[in-house]
């Protein structure tokens, strides 16, 4: 018994391992050989957070599951049909920026915390920060992700060599510091008070307070390095031609390294052409005859972006439906991460929906799809790195759709072998396959969801953002059936399925392209 305790908690990660102290205890010998199933989790025999949840809304699934396979051929062509010009389209000439200076003022390195999206907002806000400075920018150095544990780099992700040349009539970019400089390195800044590292950057600082701050150091030591430096230059009251180099970089210069375009290509081809499995009929449902009988689903697909990780669940402070243990496991959680500083606990599970502070779990997504007129046939792709409960949790998704796939289901291990393991790689291929699909959704709002949301808008694609205040009570309303909740869901969200929105003064450039990096058509 102490030996397979030993083995489970080895198994475990470093922040797992504090979060889940003392769980074993209450296992009883006996259930221990069986601990780990067949999927992966955790015997439904054990009394803990991986116990399968039962539906949340089963008189509502009982509904979406009883829904007419195929809706009217009008309401089918209105939910497949790309979106129509809006009026906004990207720029096809910038304004004109200042020409690069003969003498760069100096070397600006920047050190990136978070995951794939924020920091792909960072690359971008260093590039104008070094516009803004006539400075020299070094290939950003990404830190390693708390909580995925990625290390990846810049290079490892995007095209190093595309960014530099779509950049070159910008600003200079570097891969590596000259040997003069070569002792400014993320070990260098960790041991100690450096005059060269600037730490006191605010959030949304403007372009001002880097010319009075960093300028100054850039001319005394020709190098300054700015950590942190996520969310560090604001997005208000920026010369035309900055905001414009902002959206060039994020739109055109970032771009994925060959493999993972290769390995999203594959993916998005078999999700289009490949035959798949009616598992509903039992037969094959060949794309070919679909066409035929005039379904509008033919060689279409959707994603879904399910952020349903432990993290995310444990600092949502919602109740998703796993009874004591998973409540007693997400608190134990939120203590060890963030020591009690989650501000969305001192609410309670109602307050939270009825503001829309819950992320949709698998199941209630799964509603919202079928109430919007996807249904059995429609392919979804789950764009989601780990699913927290594993496949129990969602279980009622696959039921709702059993065309649904992901990269382990559609891509065989050959194909993924140079992303396995790594978070931020998975991230990337998964936002290739989204910027590709039909129809996009997300049913958590986070750094994924608005970077697609202002990259699918950009481009005019179909984006339907969940209406989450609305949601969070209709879901809490249990005497509501099927008709009346879908006339609720369809109503509101008319208006939210990839309508250009200006974007507002406080609001990110990089969720809301128009008017900084949009033109009128």
């Amino acid at each position: 018994m102490a030996t397979t305790k030993l083995f489970l908690y080895n198994h475990l990660s470093h922040s797992h391992k504090a979060a889940f102290a003392g769980v074993f205890v209450i296992l009883l010998p006996a259930f221990v050989p069986n601990l780990f199933g067949p999927l992966g989790g955790a015997s439904p025999l054990m009394f803990s957070e991986w116990n399968a949840p039962k539906p949340m809304h089963e008189a509502l699934l009982e509904g979406a599951l009883q829904r007419q396979i195929f809706q009217s051929v009008d309401q089918q062509i209105s939910l497949w049909s790309p979106l129509a010009n809006q009026g906004w389209k990207p720029c096809s000439e910038s304004p004109k920026l200042p020409s690069k200076p003969v003498k760069s003022q100096g070397y600006i390195q920047v050190f990136l915390d978070g995951g794939l999206n924020q920091q792909k907002m960072g690359i971008c806000d260093a590039v104008a920060v070094a516009k803004i400075l006539n400075a020299t920018l070094v290939i950003p150095h990404f830190e390693v992700n708390p909580v995925w544990q990625d290390s990846s780099s810049f290079a490892e992700i995007f095209d190093v060599d595309h960014f530099i040349s779509a950049l070159h009539d910008d600003i200079t970019i570097v891969n590596e510091l000259p040997s003069d400089y070569s002792w400014s390195t993320r070990e260098y800044y960790a041991t100690g008070i450096r005059d060269t590292r600037i730490k006191t950057a605010p959030v949304h600082a403007n372009a001002d307070w880097y010319i009075e701050n960093v300028l100054p150091v850039l001319k005394s030591y020709g190098i300054a390095a700015i950590a942190p430096f996520s969310h560090r230059l604001t997005f208000n009251n920026l010369p035309p031609d900055i905001q414009h180099l902002r959206c060039k970089v994020n739109f055109e210069a970032l771009i994925f390294v060959p493999h993972i375009r290769e390995l999203g290509e594959t993916i998005v081809h078999r999700l289009r052409y490949n035959p798949s499995v009616n598992k509903v009929a039992g037969n094959r449902y060949m794309l070919e005859g679909a066409k035929k009988s005039g379904n509008q689903q033919s060689g279409k697909f959707v994603v879904l972006h399910l952020r349903f990780d432990k993290d995310m669940a444990a600092h949502s402070a919602c109740d998703f439906g796993g009874g004591k243990a998973e409540k007693l496991a997400l608190s134990k959680y939120r203590q060890v991460i963030w020591q009690g500083r989650v501000s969305k606990s001192q609410f309670s599970d109602e307050e939270l929906r009825n503001q829309g502070r819950c992320p949709l779990t698998p199941e209630e997504i799964g509603l919202l799809l079928a109430a919007l007129g996807f249904n059995n046939k429609t392919r979804l792709y789950l764009a989601s790195h780990k699913v927290y409960g594993g496949k129990a949790r969602i279980a009622t998704l696959s039921k709702l759709f059993p065309l649904m796939e992901d990269k382990k289901s559609i891509a065989s291990a050959g194909e993924r072998s140079k992303v396995e393991g790594k978070a931020s790689l998975l991230a990337a291929v998964d936002y290739y396959v989204s910027m590709h699909s039909d129809i996009f959704i997300s049913a958590s709002p986070g750094n994924m969801h608005n970077a697609l949301v202002g990259h699918r808008a950009y481009l005019n694609l179909k984006t339907i953002r969940p209406n989450m205040a609305l949601l969070g009570r209709l879901f809490q309303n249990k005497s509501m059936d099927w008709l009346e909740f879908q006339r609720a869901v369809l109503d509101g969200h008319k208006n939210r399925q990839g309508l250009i929105r200006l974007r507002k003064e406080t609001q990110s450039i990089y969720t809301y392209p128009a008017p900084d990096c949009m033109c009128g058509a």
